[in-house]
């Protein structure tokens, strides 16, 4: 079963190149840092902007460096017969799991997305995680079509956005889908700022952003919200008022950038890095937590 907490790492590039050394270098130390599983080519790896080869390469890489840590890979595209390339690429190269969100130009019914998941569920030899992510996809899962999709071979996890700020709150979200869904398939957060309500209030998964970069505190953020205590979270609500302004993938390419860790602001235009007085107040963040 798919739990614990799984890393979303950076995918450094700029508009001529992947910087494949300092990719390799984020998934060794995630690796290091013994998470339960790190997630390739997902939205914070910028995967909707890479083509296949670059996929299939980033896909080996991380295998390789991961030295045994489960990789997860995003195989979402615009069209099916691409989707269907990159799971196999991911397959081949050794992934433990993939994630698909349902992309597309055109708006998408729930009959075509749920074809999409049904064709993917039967080639796929390993987990599939469903990604729930309107804001980028625009599409937004009903309920019912999420818990048929659930029943299909294959599908492991939900990837939820963050939709409760409260335990009790997300409490309560656990239990109407552990009604809903199958026993093997769990509950997935994404949306850092969740993720503490979320474990404490019976979640399975944390699907993390800022694990990509910092696994030891999120790490420690997990195991405080098993044991119900806050304090960690508490101390990390200003990178999570950054993320709400600005965006997560934003803020961390320029933590990573800021720590020397990327070569360069690692997004894929037209996305732009933050701007300097942004840039500034991330810096006073990391300063105060000592990053």
């Amino acid at each position: 079963m798919l739990s614990g907490l799984y890393a979303f790492p950076l995918t450094p590039l700029d508009e001529q190149q992947l910087h494949l050394g300092a990719f390799t270098q984020i998934i060794s130390q995630l690796s290091a840092a013994k998470i339960d599983g790190i997630c390739v080519a997902g939205s914070t790896g910028s995967y909707a902007c890479l083509n296949r080869e670059e996929r299939a390469l980033l896909v080996k890489l991380a295998v390789e460096a991961a030295q045994g840590t489960p990789v997860m890979v995003g195989i979402g595209a615009n069209r099916q017969r691409d989707v269907l390339q990159h799971l196999y690429d991911a397959q081949h190269a050794g992934a433990s799991s993939v994630l698909l969100a349902p992309l597309s130009y055109q708006p998408l019914s729930d009959r075509e997305v749920f074809g999409l998941y049904e064709t993917v569920s039967q080639a796929s030899s390993v987990p599939v995680c469903v990604y729930v992510n309107p804001r980028t996809t625009h599409f937004d899962f009903s309920d019912e079509l999420l818990t048929q999709i659930a029943r299909l071979p294959n599908i492991a996890s939900i990837k939820l956005p963050g939709i409760a700020a409260e335990q009790c709150e997300a409490n309560r979200v656990a239990q109407y889908w552990r009604g809903l869904l199958p026993e093997r398939v769990t509950l997935g957060v994404s949306g850092d700022a969740h993720a503490w309500a979320a474990i404490a209030g019976g979640f399975d998964i944390w699907y993390s952003v800022l694990a990509g970069l910092y696994p030891a505190i999120s790490q420690a953020l997990f195991r405080s919200a098993q044991a119900e205590t806050e304090e960690i979270n508490r101390q990390l609500e200003p990178v999570w008022q950054l993320f709400r302004q600005h965006g997560s993938l934003r803020v961390v390419a320029a933590m990573a950038h800021l720590a020397g860790i990327t070569p360069c602001d690692g997004l894929p235009r037209p996305l732009q890095p933050v701007a300097d007085n942004v840039l500034t107040d991330i810096q006073a963040v990391m300063a105060l937590l000592r990053w």
